[in-house]
Parts: C-alpha cells; structure tokens; sequence
C-alpha cells in the first residue's frame, strides 16, 4: 500500500509550502518510498479528524497514522531502517538539537521575510485563519512582522555557524544529506516556494548548499510548483 501524505497546499493545489511537510517529503524520498499525497488547507479540520490532530503533516502507512513531522522522520527510521534519516544515540540528539535551532532561531528570521507572501501564496478561504492565529503568536499586524531586511540580517546571524560548516562539507550531514539538512531545508523551502525574496546573499555558502538541496533525489524539491511557476 502507498504511504499517504496529508500536505499543505495554497491558493493553487499544486503549491505545497509547509516547512513541516518538506522535512517529510526529503525524508521519504532520502528512503526511496514511494507516497502519494493528498491536498490540505488550514480551515479543513473535519478531514483530519481520524488522526485527532489538527495540522499537517499526517502519515498513513496502512493502519499506522503518524503526526508531527520530526516524530515521522522516528517512524521512518524505525520502520525502514535502511537509509537512516535521524539515527539512533548521539546521531539522534544532535538531529534533536538541530531541530530546535532551525524552529526557535531561523523560522523566525524567514517569517519576517515572507510574511505577507505566505498571505498571498495561501487559499483565500484560509486568509483569515491564517492572519488571525499569526497575528495573535507575533501580538502584531501582520504588516508590521513582514521585514524582509530584517529577517536577512536575523539570518545572517544565525546561520553562522551553518554557513562555517558548509565550508568543509557539500552538506551539513556531510558528503551526502541527511537529517539536518532536511530539518534546514524543509524552512529555507517554505520561505523559498511562496516568495521571490532573496533569503540569504549570493554566494553565501547556505545559497550554493540549497541550490544542491534542490536536486538531490532526482529533483523532487526543485521540480515542485513555486510561485515563481504562478506569477
């Protein structure tokens, strides 16, 4: 049976932007499992309701449902061995470790940068959700979290240290990618796939890793629908 992805998608169907759905997809594909999956918006929470969860990603693998991206990336690893994403022991700490880096330090700076592209980019049925649950954890208009300078320069920052290791290796899990690059990339691919916005400067050494992020497993992140595709 094919595993079953329950994935954000926008304004158009084709355009899957979810930070948390990305880590997923680079996951699965890292595994070579085949998945199809199944188009979701912030206001359908009746389709989740099996899951008892409200946001995506969601996985079904037969009668297994499994939530939350980083405990879907354990499952894989635990169920389909071969391939490790995260790893087990110290490997797993780290990627543990990385992953709260990536959602505490540089999620943040992205928002800032695409804020209102993220706006624009999703179902305008789902315009108000997304406005009023954004504006509520950020206690600001949504205009006023939009600075795109500012998250470049939050960015540049924090990805120092990313930046210090992507100067001795291809990737971040080094000669290959693996989970910290997926963890990294699923953030960079949020911001990149809703918004023409430079993220970081060129040839900045975070621009040539996710170029290569790009087309890694025969291209599934760089021949997925961008906004660029619908301007």
């Amino acid at each position: 049976m094919t595993l079953k992805l329950y994935d954000l998608c926008g304004r158009d169907e084709r355009l899957r932007f979810s930070p948390y759905c990305w880590r997923v997809r680079m996951a699965l594909a890292h595994k070579g499992l085949a998945f199809e999956t199944i188009a979701w918006r912030f206001e359908d929470k009746e389709a989740l309701a099996f899951a008892d969860y409200d946001k995506v990603p969601v996985l079904c693998d037969n009668d297994q449902v499994i939530t939350d991206s980083f405990e879907i990336m354990r499952y894989l690893d635990k169920t389909y061995p071969e391939s490790p994403v995260l790893g087990e022991g110290a490997s797993y700490q780290r990627a543990l470790f990385f992953k709260y880096f990536v959602e505490r330090s540089v999620t943040p700076g992205l928002f800032r940068i695409v804020a209102l592209d993220l706006l624009a980019a999703i179902h305008p049925d789902d315009r108000d959700y997304f406005r009023k649950t954004r504006e509520a954890r950020f206690g600001m208009p949504l205009e006023e979290v939009h600075n795109p300078e500012q998250g470049r320069q939050q960015l540049t920052q924090v990805l120092a240290p990313v930046r210090d290791q992507l100067r001795s290796s291809p990737f971040i899990d080094g000669d290959a990618p693996s989970g910290a690059d997926y963890l990294l990339f699923g953030s960079m691919m949020w911001a990149y796939t809703v918004s023409l916005e430079a993220l970081v400067e060129p040839n900045d050494p975070v621009e040539e890793w996710f170029k290569r992020m790009l087309t890694v497993h025969g291209g599934v992140a760089g021949n997925a629908l961008t906004i660029r595709d619908l301007s």
